[in-house]
């Protein structure tokens, strides 16, 4: 498993080019594509059509995180649709495991996310049934938010029980990741790494890729 994973958000790129922000970033590990549906979050962004359309023209991997309630219901097809990885959050699932079943038996990695203020005890039991663990380091729902360094203790506790299970389970972050931040998440056992503006807010974000990849591996 890769030790630095850059997975940029498109919640920061330009709506109106979205297959031409795509290709500038085509030296990312897989592109984070934020669906909210204005219930679990506040904001409304994509939904499965235009995700569905992303997958055919995208040339890295899509990550999916899905911001939605009801996700037993709507997180398979997201699955069904071919994106390499679809993350549901805990708070929005009724049976979280037979869910990561559903995606995985779909074609799809499964992922489950935490609010900043939702444990991960409650979790760990389950790590057999994913590939990813997503840790918010913001509230979801909003881009250009600063990094919560309070989520930093749950990160270690995730990697420490991550590392005990010997199991090849991703520990991605999400909120606020720059070049100094990301340091900070990586020491605490993060290695996928979802950064919006400090990507698409650069001149050249294929170069902010590889300085974010380049810090998060020091």
């Amino acid at each position: 498993m890769a030790t630095c994973c850059i997975n940029p958000s498109i919640l920061s790129a330009d709506f109106a080019n979205l297959e031409a922000e795509l290709r500038r970033i085509g030296n990312a590990d897989a592109v984070h594509v934020d669906v909210m549906d204005n219930h679990f979050v506040p904001n409304l962004t994509l939904g499965l059509p235009v995700v569905a359309r992303l997958q055919e023209v995208s040339p890295v991997p899509l990550d999916a995180h899905l911001m939605i309630n009801d996700a037993d219901r709507w997180a398979p097809a997201y699955a069904e649709a071919g994106v390499a990885s679809v993350t549901f959050h805990a708070e929005a699932s009724i049976a979280p495991i037979k869910l990561a079943r559903e995606l995985r038996a779909r074609g799809a990695k499964a992922g489950m996310a935490l609010r900043p203020g939702s444990a991960v005890e409650p979790y760990l039991d389950m790590l057999g049934e994913l590939d990813m663990l997503l840790i918010m380091t913001v509230e979801p729902g909003f881009g250009g938010q600063a990094f919560l360094d309070l989520t930093l203790p749950k990160i270690r506790r995730a990697r420490a029980a991550i590392d005990a299970s010997g199991l090849q389970v991703a520990l991605q972050v999400d909120g606020g990741i720059t070049e100094d931040t990301i340091r900070r998440a990586a020491d605490a056992g993060a290695n996928v790494f979802v950064a919006g503006s400090a990507v698409y807010g650069a001149e050249d974000p294929g170069e902010a890729i590889e300085r974010l990849r380049a810090a998060g591996q020091r």
